[in-house]
């Protein structure tokens, strides 16, 4: 029995000990280049998905309505290059005295909503003899008939009463 205990770790000691062939290094490879092709490739896609529209294009010239001025105005959309869903946005209505004037940026969210980031800035003759009122920031318009007219939903303005101003496509 000894001796069979012996031959056993004799041939455990040869299989463990024994040479392994060993593998030729591969060629370094610089990691470095290989994620900056991967960056590259995920850039160009990720700019053809910028520059689609998702939904309607808005761009051209609308119609632009305030309910206590008794005229239309216009608001013009012009696309920002690269951008998808993203306008400058411009326009003006004058009746008498009294006008709203609109300037920035409206990123179009969804079917129903746009994100305007600038500024509305009114005078209405009937609102406290037309005192400046400016509404800042981003406010949203929303659509409720299918995208036809997109509402301010910042409703009150400066005086406390709710006043529609509205963008027609």
């Amino acid at each position: 029995m000894k001796n069979f205990l012996t031959a056993i770790a004799v041939l455990t000691l040869l299989v463990t000990c024994s040479k392994k062939e060993t593998m030729p290094a591969p060629d370094k490879v610089d990691s470095t280049k290989i994620v900056d092709s991967i960056n590259a490739a995920r850039t160009k896609i990720n700019d053809s998905i910028r520059s689609i529209n998702h939904f309607k294009d808005f761009s051209g010239t609308h119609t632009f309505t305030h309910n206590s001025i008794k005229n239309s105005g216009s608001v013009h959309f012009e696309k920002i290059k690269g951008e998808s869903d993203h306008y400058n946005v411009k326009g003006d209505i004058k009746s008498g005295k009294s006008y709203v004037h609109i300037d920035g940026f409206m990123a179009v969210v969804s079917d129903k909503h746009m994100n305007f980031t600038g500024n509305i800035s009114e005078s209405v003759a009937e609102s406290e003899n037309g005192k400046l009122y400016v509404r800042q920031g981003t406010k949203t318009f929303l659509s409720k008939d299918g995208g036809k007219t997109y509402r301010l939903q910042d409703m009150v303005n400066g005086s406390g009463f709710v006043e529609y101003i509205d963008i027609h496509f």
